[in-house]
């Protein structure tokens, strides 16, 4: 919230820098191409640091472990009740929207239909 009132210039130049970048990225190119360099860039940074970690810790013959080790051990797994939460809201959307496409392509109202 405090990204949009700007009272942190740095941090929201960043983020809306970032956002317009992608953006623009996504105008240009397809969205499976920006994903995928988006994935391919976080990749080379990770390895990259792993690897300066490794170094670090080889020549400091310290024994710090994986630079990644508490997000690693973090539980990612989806609770059933989430998930069905989820697909109930799904459901209940995609029942709505179905009803909409229905009733405008089938002219219900001429009105509604020509807008």
């Amino acid at each position: 919230f405090h990204l949009f009132h700007w009272r942190e210039p740095k941090k929201s130049a960043a983020a809306f820098s970032l956002s317009l970048l992608v953006l623009l990225s996504v105008a240009r190119l397809s969205i499976i191409s920006v994903a995928s360099y988006l994935l391919l860039t976080c990749l080379c940074v990770t390895i990259t640091f792993r690897v300066y970690k490794s170094v670090i810790q080889a020549v400091k013959k310290s024994d710090e472990g994986h630079p990644f080790k508490s997000l690693l051990d973090r539980d990612i797994s989806l609770s059933s009740e989430w998930v069905r939460m989820l697909a109930d809201q799904a459901r209940v959307h995609l029942n709505w929207f179905s009803g909409q496409t229905r009733r405008l392509l089938l002219v219900e109202d001429l009105v509604d239909s020509l807008k």
